[in-house]
């Protein structure tokens, strides 16, 4: 992420390559989304710190998709969300 700063006085800009620091979810939530949910369920993708933590350790940086969320999961899992989340318009 590239952060500009501009010196109020002098009109000079800077810009700095930085990378955001997340702050670890609780130790009773899911540690990949932050939220709490079974083991064998997905990640929620809708999770800020998901998107987040997914975006900064991919390399190109990309943002996850639901089936990046459920791709620790088992086939009937996988087959069940995207049967429901295609009721509601969303492509996995």
């Amino acid at each position: 992420m590239k952060v500009t700063t501009i010196n109020t006085v002098t009109g000079e800009k800077s810009i700095k390559e930085i990378t955001p620091q997340l702050l670890p979810p609780a130790p009773d939530k899911c540690q990949t989304c932050g939220v709490a949910h079974e083991p064998e369920y997905p990640h929620n993708q809708q999770s800020i710190y998901y998107q987040y933590a997914f975006y900064y350790s991919t390399k190109p940086n990309r943002w996850p998709t639901w089936a990046d969320a459920m791709a620790h999961c088992s086939d009937k899992m996988k087959a069940a969300w995207t049967e429901e989340l295609k009721k509601k318009g969303i492509e996995v």
